[in-house]
């Protein structure tokens, strides 16, 4: 029987027959109540792609109108338009307005601070010097605390353990339809590469269901999109503009139109190795429902660019290859990468998607997925991406991060007590020692060196008040030890992978640590004054990229 397409736009839907809150089973079956039928009826509108689309049995004829995937997912994605817009932006704050970060503070959590800094501000009246005592001796334990932390974290990953598991492969016709997600923003230049990165991915392409997410007021990177052809290639889902500007709400616009039983991001520098999918779904094959999200593991494809660069590829190495498969193998909850990170679909959805006003929306749905009774591995596979070279632009990326460990930790703190009777202990420590810990330690570190340094060069009168001979000591050991520590972490980053020759940069970690308290001391201000802002990462300013994206201009796509 011949093909017969169905034309519709000549024949608009019927509103009152689809339904929003099916709008996920609708887009993962590519089926959905189009028009009424003489008889009343509801005629079901069905798309398969056109090469499947040989014979088919005049009893489905009856009732089912075919048409392109493309075309499917254009009329999909049109008659919910405004309905998905508002739902990126609200269904978290509706369904669990404490889960998000929305409102910086609680009404409880402002009314805790108010108390806290009126009683401190009494105490430093009344008594000065028993205050500067008292909290000298809270910051420096509590610093020491995370240090040892992550150094029991490292000591941990080095310990034999459990053999990395080695999942059986999938036959092709058992591997599960995988969504991937490309957020850009001001990424034209990006395109050609990850263009040629997600070609290069070894997955048969029929369960492969590819969304380029574009700002609607990205005119630049469309254009290149356009150019290029992308949309054959893809599935170009233009997210209007509206506030939050983050790229958790550009996921959760896509999250509504995925086919995948798992999801993907991925970002535009990245080049994840070819067999990534299917290793992350050989290990979901293997798991139970329990488990609802694998982590690859991050690292870069130009480590030895520059000083920056082979600072942040020894950070990166301890941090993937260390410290989260550390966290796995104690069953403390992982705080996301914000890429390559592999979701069960289903569960996605049922713990609402991404915050869209966290602008480091992994690491808070890392804790969310263990508060909700998921787990998260880390998976033996690496996707590699460009280290950030220039100095201000790593700053701007580093505050970003920083900003949204902070508004994680707050998030997470709302409700300290039902937080642990929900998520157990091991969540504490997460929340406590991996997530607060992270900033904490970055804005505390200069406040130790400058202190003990202006006690060296003055010797003033008010720091043997405020300095007692013991806790002048515990400060310096504190400074050293810490510092020592940060040296010892950056040597061992890179044994796993042999980069050996990147070791001796190590003796520098103060002075990038350093960097990451400028860092965090801007995510501070920004945390205060622009909550929500997405402080925007360049991208392809390395050699590295540049080559790579020359290398990626010969790409050439499948004909329409």
């Amino acid at each position: 029987m011949a093909y017969r397409e169905y034309d519709l736009w000549a024949a608009p839907p019927s509103s009152d027959l689809q339904r929003f809150a099916h709008i996920t089973s609708y887009a993962k079956y590519e089926r959905m109540p189009w028009r009424r039928t003489a008889s009343g009826a509801d005629e079901e509108l069905r798309a398969i792609e056109r090469r499947d689309a040989g014979d088919v049995e005049q009893q489905s004829l009856d009732k089912t109108a075919f048409v392109p995937r493309r075309v499917f997912r254009r009329a999909l994605s049109t008659r919910f338009e405004h309905e998905i817009a508002d739902a990126s932006r609200h269904a978290l704050l509706r369904a669990a307005p404490e889960a998000t970060a929305f409102r910086l503070f609680t009404d409880s959590q402002n009314a805790v601070c108010a108390l806290m800094l009126l009683t401190s501000i009494g105490l430093l009246i009344a008594a000065p010097a028993t205050v500067l005592i008292f909290l000298n001796v809270v910051f420096t334990v509590y610093f020491l605390v995370v240090i040892f932390f992550r150094a029991y974290l490292t000591i941990i990953a080095f310990t034999p353990g459990d053999a990395q598991t080695t999942f059986t492969p999938l036959p092709d016709a058992a591997l599960p339809v995988v969504t991937i997600l490309l957020p850009v923003y001001d990424e034209a230049e990006g395109l050609p590469i990850l263009v040629r990165a997600i070609r290069s991915i070894d997955y048969p392409a029929d369960k492969l269901d590819i969304k380029l997410l574009l700002e609607a007021d990205d005119e630049h990177t469309i254009r290149e999109a356009n150019r290029l052809g992308l949309d054959r290639l893809f599935d170009c889902v233009i997210v209007p503009n509206s506030e939050p500007r983050t790229k958790p709400k550009a996921c959760n616009h896509a999250l509504y139109l995925a086919r995948g039983d798992l999801i993907v991001i991925y970002d535009a520098e990245d080049a994840p190795e070819p067999d990534q999918l299917r290793k992350a779904a050989a290990a979901f094959a293997a798991s139970d429902e329990n488990l609802a999200c694998v982590q690859a593991r991050l690292n870069f494809y130009n480590a030895r660019e520059n000083l920056l660069t082979r600072l942040f590829t020894l950070e990166y190495s301890l941090w993937f290859d260390f410290l989260l498969p550390a966290l796995e193998r104690l069953q403390i909850p992982i705080p996301l990468g914000g890429t390559s990170n592999f979701f069960r679909t289903r569960a996605l959805i049922e713990i609402g998607g991404w915050d869209p006003y966290n602008v480091t929306e992994d690491a808070d749905l890392g804790l969310r997925l263990a508060r909700c009774g998921y787990r998260t591995e880390i998976l033996d596979s690496t996707t590699f991406e460009e280290a950030n070279c220039s100095i201000p632009n790593w700053i701007r990326q580093r505050s970003r991060w920083m900003k949204g460990y902070m508004q994680t930790w707050l998030v997470h703190m709302r409700a300290p007590v039902e937080f642990y009777r929900v998520a157990g202990w091991r969540s504490i420590v997460a929340t406590h020692l991996f997530v607060a810990g992270n900033f904490f330690s970055a804005l505390i570190n200069p406040v130790s060196s400058i202190v003990f340094a202006a006690w060296l060069l003055t010797r003033a009168e008010i720091f043997s008040v405020s300095l007692p001979g013991p806790l002048l000591t515990l400060n310096l050991f504190a400074l050293l030890v810490g510092n020592a520590l940060f040296i010892g972490f950056a040597i061992v980053a890179p044994i796993k992978r042999g980069w050996s020759d990147l070791a001796p940069y190590a003796l520098l970690a103060p002075a990038y640590w350093w960097l990451t308290s400028i860092a965090a001391y801007k995510a501070l201000w920004q945390l205060l004054t622009r909550p929500t802002f997405w402080e925007k990462t360049d991208h392809v300013l390395s050699a590295a990229a540049k080559q790579r994206r020359l290398d990626a201009l010969d790409v050439r796509l499948p004909s329409a």
